[in-house]
């Protein structure tokens, strides 16, 4: 069969699964229109930012609305053919193909909390290959902090400098999680702490629990500094997948709430998961699995 011209080019990188060592090429780029998608989050004072309330009673603001521009035309032009779901978007994506590889964006992350005017909430893009999240990028654009990781890869914290030019001339260091001490230091969501996560954590060894919003709990388990974080109520892919590779590149694991795989790309499901619990310690993982 003799093809349009273009047509085998385009099909092929629709078709062609991004590796782990593909997302590492790109992740200073993708690290790059994270770092403008955050600055759009900033430009408008949250006390004055046009909002509105969606059909599932959650809000949504024009910050969300900028930063996904930002990362939606960024990531076409990088990866074109690739097909990105992005949160606020997501309804046009319905016949989009998803295999074998896919971006996933939350363009931000925990709304109320920015609306508060904490600085929790972040920018979250994550590449997803054969179900799993490879790669993670999330950006805490109100504390100039962005997380990233490739999963076999290595795990960072950039200093944000918001115009400073490529993503090689910020500060960084490396990161990795920390061995499960005897008692657990226990992040949980401000918002959706529910009675099986209340279970399950009655029956941990717990030091200290703090409440934080957003996907950044992710990178607090991913730097040493948490233990635990779970969350066993439905929660949607863009909310968790890029912390999922970034805890992942940094030595951690992230389970399904009995104990298995999570899966990605879940259409049929509105790109629901059933909860979620994150380890810093896969050992601990291990253990609590066979409990």
């Amino acid at each position: 069969m003799d093809w349009p011209k273009g047509t085998q080019r385009e099909l092929q990188v629709v078709t062609a699964a991004i590796t782990p060592q593909q997302a590492e090429q790109h992740l200073d780029a993708l690290t790059e229109i994270v770092s403008h998608a955050a600055a759009a989050t900033l430009a408008t004072p949250f006390s004055s930012v046009e909002r509105h309330i969606k059909n599932d009673l959650s809000p949504v603001t024009a910050a969300d609305v900028a930063s996904e521009a930002v990362i939606v035309e960024g990531v076409s032009r990088l990866l074109p053919g690739i097909t990105v779901i992005a949160e606020e978007s997501v309804g046009r994506a319905a016949a989009a193909i998803l295999e074998p590889s896919f971006v996933i964006v939350d363009p931000l992350d925990g709304t109320k909390e920015f609306l508060a005017g904490r600085d929790e909430f972040t920018v979250n893009v994550a590449i997803v290959t054969n179900g799993l999240p490879i790669a993670g990028i999330v950006a805490a654009p109100a504390q100039g902090l962005l997380w990233r990781g490739v999963v076999g890869g290595k795990a960072e914290r950039l200093r944000l400098r918001f115009g400073a030019g490529p993503a090689q001339a910020y500060d960084r260091s490396f990161i990795r999680t920390r061995p499960a001490p005897d008692r657990l230091v226990v992040a949980t969501s401000r918002s959706h702490l529910d009675e099986a996560t209340e279970d399950f954590l009655a029956r941990l060894p717990v030091a200290r629990r703090f409440l934080c919003g957003s996907a950044v709990k992710f990178c607090y388990l991913a730097q040493g500094e948490a233990d635990v974080y779970p969350r066993l109520s439905p929660t949607h892919e863009w909310d968790i997948a890029a912390g999922c590779a970034i805890l992942a590149a940094a030595g951690g694991v992230v389970t399904a709430p009995d104990r298995g795989q999570l899966a990605f790309g879940r259409r049929a499901e509105k790109f629901l998961v059933p909860g979620f619990i994150a380890w810093g310690d896969p050992a601990k993982a291990a253990a609590a699995k066979s409990q």
